[in-house]
Protein backbone atom coordinates (compact mmCIF):
# COMPACT_ATOMS: atom_id res chain seq x y z
CA UNK A 1 0.00 0.00 0.00
CA UNK A 2 1.84 3.53 -0.89
CA UNK A 3 1.81 6.12 1.01
CA UNK A 4 -0.66 8.57 -0.46
CA UNK A 5 -3.27 5.34 0.00
CA UNK A 6 -1.96 4.94 3.50
CA UNK A 7 -2.66 8.29 4.38
CA UNK A 8 -6.19 8.39 2.79
CA UNK A 9 -7.06 5.33 4.62
CA UNK A 10 -6.59 7.22 8.05
CA UNK A 11 -8.46 10.52 7.59
CA UNK A 12 -11.67 8.67 8.69
CA UNK A 13 -10.32 6.84 12.06
CA UNK A 14 -8.09 10.65 12.50
CA UNK A 15 -11.75 12.54 12.49
CA UNK A 16 -13.23 9.76 14.74
CA UNK A 17 -10.11 10.58 17.38
CA UNK A 18 -10.67 13.99 17.13
CA UNK A 19 -14.52 13.45 17.66
CA UNK A 20 -13.54 11.51 21.31
CA UNK A 21 -11.40 14.08 21.99
CA UNK A 22 -14.39 16.56 21.63
CA UNK A 23 -16.77 13.99 23.66
CA UNK A 24 -14.31 13.57 26.36
CA UNK A 25 -14.48 17.32 27.31
CA UNK A 26 -18.53 17.27 26.15
CA UNK A 27 -19.81 14.59 28.54
CA UNK A 28 -17.05 15.26 31.19
CA UNK A 29 -18.55 18.87 31.25
CA UNK A 30 -22.01 17.78 31.47
CA UNK A 31 -21.78 16.79 34.64
CA UNK A 32 -21.32 19.92 37.01
CA UNK A 33 -24.26 21.89 34.42
CA UNK A 34 -26.45 19.17 35.28
CA UNK A 35 -26.07 19.97 39.28
CA UNK A 36 -28.43 23.21 38.40
CA UNK A 37 -31.03 20.64 37.29
CA UNK A 38 -30.35 18.07 40.02
CA UNK A 39 -31.10 20.96 42.66
CA UNK A 40 -34.18 22.02 41.38
CA UNK A 41 -35.98 19.33 40.05
CA UNK A 42 -35.12 17.41 43.10
CA UNK A 43 -34.60 20.14 46.00
CA UNK A 44 -30.92 19.92 47.13
CA UNK A 45 -28.21 21.47 48.55
CA UNK A 46 -25.03 22.79 45.87
CA UNK A 47 -23.01 19.36 47.68
CA UNK A 48 -25.40 16.97 46.38
CA UNK A 49 -26.20 18.86 43.03
CA UNK A 50 -22.51 18.47 42.39
CA UNK A 51 -22.51 14.78 43.59
CA UNK A 52 -23.48 13.77 39.73
CA UNK A 53 -20.07 15.39 39.28
CA UNK A 54 -18.48 13.76 41.53
CA UNK A 55 -19.54 10.35 40.21
CA UNK A 56 -18.27 11.40 36.75
CA UNK A 57 -14.67 11.87 38.10
CA UNK A 58 -14.56 9.36 41.12
CA UNK A 59 -14.78 6.80 38.07
CA UNK A 60 -10.97 7.50 37.36
CA UNK A 61 -9.74 6.70 40.56
CA UNK A 62 -11.48 3.49 40.50
CA UNK A 63 -10.44 2.71 36.63
CA UNK A 64 -7.09 4.83 36.26
CA UNK A 65 -4.77 2.37 36.88
CA UNK A 66 -7.28 -1.11 35.63
CA UNK A 67 -7.47 1.21 32.54
CA UNK A 68 -3.81 0.82 31.63
CA UNK A 69 -3.99 -3.19 32.67
CA UNK A 70 -6.35 -3.17 30.15
CA UNK A 71 -4.79 -1.26 26.93
CA UNK A 72 -1.94 -3.48 27.94
CA UNK A 73 -3.90 -6.78 27.86
CA UNK A 74 -6.39 -6.13 24.59
CA UNK A 75 -4.71 -2.84 22.66
CA UNK A 76 -5.36 0.85 21.82
CA UNK A 77 -8.62 -0.54 19.46
CA UNK A 78 -10.54 -2.58 21.39
CA UNK A 79 -10.04 0.27 24.24
CA UNK A 80 -11.30 2.42 22.53
CA UNK A 81 -14.41 0.46 21.18
CA UNK A 82 -15.04 -0.71 25.03
CA UNK A 83 -14.70 2.61 25.99
CA UNK A 84 -17.23 4.15 23.33
CA UNK A 85 -19.27 1.19 24.35
CA UNK A 86 -19.31 2.33 27.83
CA UNK A 87 -20.17 5.82 26.94
CA UNK A 88 -23.06 5.03 25.18
CA UNK A 89 -24.32 2.97 28.36
CA UNK A 90 -23.70 5.61 30.74
CA UNK A 91 -25.12 8.74 28.89
CA UNK A 92 -28.04 6.07 27.85
CA UNK A 93 -28.88 5.26 31.83
CA UNK A 94 -28.85 9.36 32.32
CA UNK A 95 -31.17 9.53 30.24
CA UNK A 96 -33.29 6.68 31.54
CA UNK A 97 -32.93 8.61 34.97
CA UNK A 98 -34.90 11.31 32.98
CA UNK A 99 -38.27 8.80 32.42
CA UNK A 100 -37.48 7.20 35.60
CA UNK A 101 -39.93 7.56 39.14
CA UNK A 102 -38.72 10.52 40.90
CA UNK A 103 -37.89 8.51 44.00
CA UNK A 104 -35.17 6.74 41.86
CA UNK A 105 -34.49 9.44 39.16
CA UNK A 106 -31.62 10.91 41.46
CA UNK A 107 -29.90 7.58 41.88
CA UNK A 108 -30.49 6.69 38.38
CA UNK A 109 -28.64 9.55 36.99
CA UNK A 110 -25.54 9.42 39.59
CA UNK A 111 -25.55 5.86 38.16
CA UNK A 112 -25.09 7.19 34.84
CA UNK A 113 -22.69 9.74 35.89
CA UNK A 114 -20.20 7.10 37.36
CA UNK A 115 -20.57 4.44 34.12
CA UNK A 116 -19.37 7.50 32.05
CA UNK A 117 -16.71 8.44 34.25
CA UNK A 118 -15.38 5.46 33.53
CA UNK A 119 -15.85 5.72 29.76
CA UNK A 120 -14.08 9.19 30.29
CA UNK A 121 -11.14 7.79 32.07
CA UNK A 122 -10.70 5.09 29.44
CA UNK A 123 -10.60 7.51 26.15
CA UNK A 124 -8.15 9.59 27.96
CA UNK A 125 -5.77 6.79 28.20
CA UNK A 126 -6.36 6.07 24.47
CA UNK A 127 -6.54 8.81 22.32
CA UNK A 128 -3.29 10.97 22.69
CA UNK A 129 -1.42 7.94 21.68
CA UNK A 130 -3.58 7.05 18.82
CA UNK A 131 -3.84 10.59 17.35
CA UNK A 132 -0.33 10.24 17.66
CA UNK A 133 0.04 6.84 15.76
CA UNK A 134 -2.58 7.92 13.23
CA UNK A 135 -0.31 10.90 12.33
CA UNK A 136 2.59 9.12 12.06
CA UNK A 137 4.32 10.36 15.12
CA UNK A 138 6.79 13.49 15.57
CA UNK A 139 5.31 16.52 15.05
CA UNK A 140 2.76 15.76 12.50
CA UNK A 141 1.73 13.27 15.67
CA UNK A 142 1.86 16.37 18.04
CA UNK A 143 0.15 18.24 15.15
CA UNK A 144 -2.77 16.29 15.44
CA UNK A 145 -3.11 16.04 19.35
CA UNK A 146 -2.80 19.76 19.71
CA UNK A 147 -6.24 19.81 17.18
CA UNK A 148 -7.87 17.23 19.63
CA UNK A 149 -7.00 19.34 22.20
CA UNK A 150 -8.20 22.61 20.33
CA UNK A 151 -11.13 20.90 20.04
CA UNK A 152 -11.72 19.45 23.01
CA UNK A 153 -11.46 22.96 24.51
CA UNK A 154 -14.40 23.96 21.96
CA UNK A 155 -16.36 21.65 23.04
CA UNK A 156 -16.18 22.62 26.92
CA UNK A 157 -17.26 26.09 25.88
CA UNK A 158 -20.18 25.11 23.97
CA UNK A 159 -21.11 22.55 27.02
CA UNK A 160 -22.07 24.82 29.86
CA UNK A 161 -23.78 27.47 27.36
CA UNK A 162 -25.56 24.99 25.31
CA UNK A 163 -26.96 23.48 28.80
CA UNK A 164 -28.12 27.22 29.60
CA UNK A 165 -29.78 27.70 26.75
CA UNK A 166 -31.94 24.21 27.24
CA UNK A 167 -33.03 24.82 30.89
CA UNK A 168 -33.69 28.37 30.44
CA UNK A 169 -35.79 29.09 33.37
CA UNK A 170 -33.41 26.77 36.14
CA UNK A 171 -36.22 26.95 38.68
CA UNK A 172 -38.37 24.63 36.91
CA UNK A 173 -35.50 22.37 35.06
CA UNK A 174 -35.68 18.98 34.84
CA UNK A 175 -33.37 16.02 33.93
CA UNK A 176 -35.78 16.08 30.39
CA UNK A 177 -35.09 19.51 29.66
CA UNK A 178 -31.09 18.66 28.95
CA UNK A 179 -32.64 15.57 26.50
CA UNK A 180 -31.33 16.97 23.37
CA UNK A 181 -27.61 17.13 24.84
CA UNK A 182 -27.83 13.21 25.65
CA UNK A 183 -29.08 12.40 22.12
CA UNK A 184 -26.37 14.16 20.46
CA UNK A 185 -23.79 12.38 23.12
CA UNK A 186 -25.47 8.77 22.25
CA UNK A 187 -25.79 9.82 18.46
CA UNK A 188 -21.81 10.32 18.62
CA UNK A 189 -20.44 7.53 20.23
CA UNK A 190 -22.77 5.15 18.36
CA UNK A 191 -21.17 6.94 15.23
CA UNK A 192 -17.69 6.64 16.04
CA UNK A 193 -18.20 2.57 17.61
CA UNK A 194 -19.58 1.52 14.28
CA UNK A 195 -16.20 3.54 12.06
CA UNK A 196 -13.44 2.39 14.51
CA UNK A 197 -15.26 -1.10 14.26
CA UNK A 198 -14.82 -1.41 10.70
CA UNK A 199 -12.05 0.51 9.93
CA UNK A 200 -7.99 -1.14 10.13
CA UNK A 201 -5.92 1.34 12.19
CA UNK A 202 -2.04 0.78 13.43
CA UNK A 203 -1.67 -0.10 17.09
CA UNK A 204 0.85 1.96 18.86
CA UNK A 205 3.72 -0.07 20.29
CA UNK A 206 3.10 -0.89 24.04
CA UNK A 207 6.54 -1.50 25.46
CA UNK A 208 6.49 -4.55 27.73
CA UNK A 209 8.13 -4.47 31.02
CA UNK A 210 10.05 -7.46 33.21
CA UNK A 211 8.75 -5.81 36.16
CA UNK A 212 4.85 -5.86 37.55
CA UNK A 213 2.94 -2.72 37.46
CA UNK A 214 2.66 -3.01 41.07
CA UNK A 215 6.39 -2.61 41.39
CA UNK A 216 6.79 0.01 38.73
CA UNK A 217 4.11 1.94 40.60
CA UNK A 218 6.22 1.59 44.01
CA UNK A 219 9.07 2.96 42.58
CA UNK A 220 7.69 5.70 41.14
CA UNK A 221 5.81 6.38 44.38
CA UNK A 222 9.50 6.96 45.69
CA UNK A 223 10.27 9.68 44.41
CA UNK A 224 9.24 12.98 46.42
CA UNK A 225 9.08 15.37 43.44
CA UNK A 226 6.65 12.86 41.77
CA UNK A 227 4.07 12.44 45.11
CA UNK A 228 4.12 16.25 45.20
CA UNK A 229 3.23 16.35 41.65
CA UNK A 230 0.56 13.82 41.89
CA UNK A 231 -0.89 15.84 44.49
CA UNK A 232 -0.50 18.74 42.73
CA UNK A 233 -2.87 17.68 39.73
CA UNK A 234 -5.69 16.24 42.18
CA UNK A 235 -5.84 19.71 43.24
CA UNK A 236 -5.64 21.19 40.13
CA UNK A 237 -8.25 19.66 38.21
CA UNK A 238 -10.52 20.62 41.25
CA UNK A 239 -10.08 23.99 40.41
CA UNK A 240 -10.52 23.47 36.72
CA UNK A 241 -13.97 22.55 37.62
CA UNK A 242 -14.91 23.90 41.22
CA UNK A 243 -13.70 27.51 39.87
CA UNK A 244 -15.96 27.98 36.29
CA UNK A 245 -18.76 26.06 37.80
CA UNK A 246 -19.27 27.27 41.84
CA UNK A 247 -19.57 30.40 39.79
CA UNK A 248 -22.53 29.35 37.63
CA UNK A 249 -24.16 27.93 40.51
CA UNK A 250 -24.18 31.59 41.64
CA UNK A 251 -24.98 33.71 39.25
CA UNK A 252 -27.55 31.41 38.17
CA UNK A 253 -29.56 32.14 41.32
CA UNK A 254 -29.22 35.66 40.69
CA UNK A 255 -32.30 36.87 38.84
CA UNK A 256 -30.70 39.62 36.93
CA UNK A 257 -28.27 36.95 35.38
CA UNK A 258 -29.96 33.07 35.13
CA UNK A 259 -28.81 29.89 34.37
CA UNK A 260 -28.68 31.07 30.44
CA UNK A 261 -26.16 34.19 30.77
CA UNK A 262 -24.58 31.94 33.39
CA UNK A 263 -23.57 29.47 31.06
CA UNK A 264 -22.40 31.71 28.44
CA UNK A 265 -19.75 33.30 31.18
CA UNK A 266 -18.84 29.84 32.35
CA UNK A 267 -18.14 29.20 28.97
CA UNK A 268 -16.47 32.14 28.27
CA UNK A 269 -13.79 30.39 30.99
CA UNK A 270 -13.21 27.16 28.79
CA UNK A 271 -12.82 29.27 25.78
CA UNK A 272 -9.87 31.34 27.64
CA UNK A 273 -8.45 27.86 28.57
CA UNK A 274 -8.77 27.28 24.54
CA UNK A 275 -6.69 30.49 24.32
CA UNK A 276 -4.32 30.25 27.03
CA UNK A 277 -3.20 26.46 25.83
CA UNK A 278 -2.38 28.24 22.21
CA UNK A 279 -0.56 30.49 23.67
CA UNK A 280 1.19 28.12 26.27
CA UNK A 281 2.00 26.06 22.71
CA UNK A 282 3.58 28.74 21.42
CA UNK A 283 5.77 29.57 24.50
CA UNK A 284 6.40 25.97 25.33
CA UNK A 285 9.98 26.13 23.92
CA UNK A 286 11.05 28.97 25.23
CA UNK A 287 9.50 29.16 29.14
CA UNK A 288 10.25 26.30 31.18
CA UNK A 289 7.18 24.24 33.24
CA UNK A 290 8.63 26.03 36.61
CA UNK A 291 7.88 29.47 35.43
CA UNK A 292 4.92 28.69 33.76
CA UNK A 293 3.13 27.42 36.45
CA UNK A 294 4.88 29.33 39.24
CA UNK A 295 4.39 32.90 37.16
CA UNK A 296 1.04 31.54 36.61
CA UNK A 297 -0.35 30.53 39.79
CA UNK A 298 0.62 33.60 41.17
CA UNK A 299 -1.67 35.18 38.41
CA UNK A 300 -4.87 33.12 39.60
CA UNK A 301 -4.08 33.71 43.32
CA UNK A 302 -4.37 37.72 42.64
CA UNK A 303 -7.48 37.48 40.36
CA UNK A 304 -9.14 34.81 42.49
CA UNK A 305 -8.28 37.08 45.55
CA UNK A 306 -9.64 39.87 43.83
CA UNK A 307 -13.04 38.57 43.10
CA UNK A 308 -12.96 37.72 47.33
CA UNK A 309 -12.65 41.31 48.25
CA UNK A 310 -14.61 43.09 45.03
CA UNK A 311 -17.99 44.07 45.83
CA UNK A 312 -20.50 41.80 44.19
CA UNK A 313 -22.79 45.09 43.38
CA UNK A 314 -19.70 46.34 41.40
CA UNK A 315 -21.26 45.33 37.94
CA UNK A 316 -19.57 44.87 34.28
CA UNK A 317 -21.13 44.26 30.63
CA UNK A 318 -20.13 41.34 29.13
CA UNK A 319 -20.76 40.05 25.59
CA UNK A 320 -23.16 37.02 26.25
CA UNK A 321 -26.24 34.63 24.68
CA UNK A 322 -29.23 35.81 26.90
CA UNK A 323 -32.89 35.28 26.57
CA UNK A 324 -35.96 37.78 27.01
CA UNK A 325 -38.61 37.65 29.10
CA UNK A 326 -40.67 36.21 25.96
CA UNK A 327 -38.07 33.29 25.40
CA UNK A 328 -36.41 34.75 22.78
CA UNK A 329 -32.47 34.53 22.56
CA UNK A 330 -30.11 37.39 21.47
CA UNK A 331 -26.66 38.17 21.61
CA UNK A 332 -25.58 41.11 23.34
CA UNK A 333 -23.89 42.57 26.42
CA UNK A 334 -25.21 42.16 29.53
CA UNK A 335 -24.05 43.25 33.24
CA UNK A 336 -22.75 40.75 35.96
CA UNK A 337 -20.69 41.20 38.62
CA UNK A 338 -16.98 41.98 38.36
CA UNK A 339 -16.63 38.99 40.67
CA UNK A 340 -17.57 36.61 37.56
CA UNK A 341 -15.31 38.47 35.76
CA UNK A 342 -12.46 37.95 37.96
CA UNK A 343 -13.23 34.13 37.46
CA UNK A 344 -13.63 33.42 34.23
CA UNK A 345 -10.00 34.78 33.60
CA UNK A 346 -8.54 32.54 35.48
CA UNK A 347 -9.05 30.10 32.80
CA UNK A 348 -6.05 31.47 30.91
CA UNK A 349 -3.90 30.76 34.13
CA UNK A 350 -5.26 26.54 34.54
CA UNK A 351 -4.81 26.09 30.80
CA UNK A 352 -1.36 25.59 31.05
CA UNK A 353 -0.78 23.71 34.44
CA UNK A 354 -1.82 20.10 33.43
CA UNK A 355 1.17 19.87 30.90
CA UNK A 356 3.65 21.73 33.26
CA UNK A 357 2.85 19.72 36.08
CA UNK A 358 3.43 16.80 34.52
CA UNK A 359 6.28 17.48 33.24
CA UNK A 360 7.89 18.74 36.37
CA UNK A 361 6.21 15.66 38.30
CA UNK A 362 7.54 12.50 35.84
CA UNK A 363 11.04 14.16 35.34
CA UNK A 364 13.84 11.99 36.15
CA UNK A 365 11.62 8.84 37.00
CA UNK A 366 13.05 6.94 33.70
CA UNK A 367 11.24 3.59 33.11
CA UNK A 368 8.49 4.18 36.12
CA UNK A 369 6.97 7.36 33.99
CA UNK A 370 4.01 5.13 32.07
CA UNK A 371 3.37 3.55 35.98
CA UNK A 372 3.12 7.52 37.07
CA UNK A 373 0.83 8.23 34.54
CA UNK A 374 -1.60 5.75 35.23
CA UNK A 375 -1.45 7.25 39.07
CA UNK A 376 -1.73 10.50 37.78
CA UNK A 377 -4.88 9.45 35.82
CA UNK A 378 -6.54 8.01 39.07
CA UNK A 379 -5.61 11.73 40.62
CA UNK A 380 -7.94 13.27 38.18
CA UNK A 381 -11.02 12.50 40.74
CA UNK A 382 -10.03 15.44 42.45
CA UNK A 383 -12.02 17.33 39.83
CA UNK A 384 -15.04 16.14 41.81
CA UNK A 385 -13.70 15.76 45.21
CA UNK A 386 -12.97 19.37 45.51
CA UNK A 387 -15.65 20.99 43.64
CA UNK A 388 -17.94 18.79 45.34
CA UNK A 389 -16.22 20.27 48.87
CA UNK A 390 -16.82 23.51 47.85
CA UNK A 391 -19.92 23.42 46.90
CA UNK A 392 -20.64 22.22 50.79
CA UNK A 393 -18.49 25.37 51.87
CA UNK A 394 -20.97 27.42 49.59
CA UNK A 395 -24.18 26.14 51.28
CA UNK A 396 -22.91 26.76 54.51
CA UNK A 397 -20.99 30.66 53.91
CA UNK A 398 -21.92 31.33 50.50
CA UNK A 399 -20.89 31.22 47.16
CA UNK A 400 -17.74 33.68 47.42
CA UNK A 401 -16.25 32.40 50.87
CA UNK A 402 -16.09 29.22 49.24
CA UNK A 403 -13.28 30.40 47.24
CA UNK A 404 -10.90 30.37 49.82
CA UNK A 405 -10.94 26.86 49.01
CA UNK A 406 -9.22 27.91 45.81
CA UNK A 407 -7.06 30.25 46.73
CA UNK A 408 -5.63 27.21 49.24
CA UNK A 409 -5.26 25.07 45.95
CA UNK A 410 -3.64 27.44 44.09
CA UNK A 411 -0.76 28.44 47.13
CA UNK A 412 -0.19 24.61 46.70
CA UNK A 413 0.38 24.96 42.88
CA UNK A 414 2.65 27.70 43.94
CA UNK A 415 4.85 25.96 46.47
CA UNK A 416 5.55 23.06 44.32
CA UNK A 417 6.22 25.37 41.09
CA UNK A 418 8.74 26.94 43.58
CA UNK A 419 9.66 24.36 45.81
CA UNK A 420 7.78 20.54 45.91
CA UNK A 421 9.10 19.96 42.03
CA UNK A 422 12.61 19.94 42.68
CA UNK A 423 13.91 16.60 41.77
CA UNK A 424 14.66 14.33 44.15
CA UNK A 425 16.36 10.99 44.95
CA UNK A 426 14.47 8.03 45.25
CA UNK A 427 13.47 7.93 49.04
CA UNK A 428 15.17 4.48 49.76
CA UNK A 429 18.56 5.88 48.34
Amino acid sequence: MNTTTQNKNRIVPIIMMIALFGMIAFVTNLAAPMGLVLKQQFAVSNFLGLLGNLANFIAYAVMGIPGGILLQRVGYKKTALIAVAVGFIGVLVQFLSGHSPESLAFTIYLLGAFIAGFSMCLLNIVVNPMLNTLGGGGNKGNQLIQIGGSFNSLMATFTPAFVGILIGDAVSARISDVFPVMYIAMGVFAVVFFVLWSVNIPEPHITESKESMGSLMSGALKFKHFVLGAIAIFIYVGIEVGNPYIMLYWLEEMPSVGATIGGFVTGTYWFLMLIGRLVGASLGSKVSSKTMLSSLSIVGLVLVLAAIFSPTTNLIELPVLQRSAEGALSFGLAEVPINALFFVLVGLCTSIMWGSIFNLAVEGLGKYTPAAAGIFMTMVCGGGILPAIQGGIADAVGYISSYWLIIAALAYLLFYGLIGSKVNKRATE
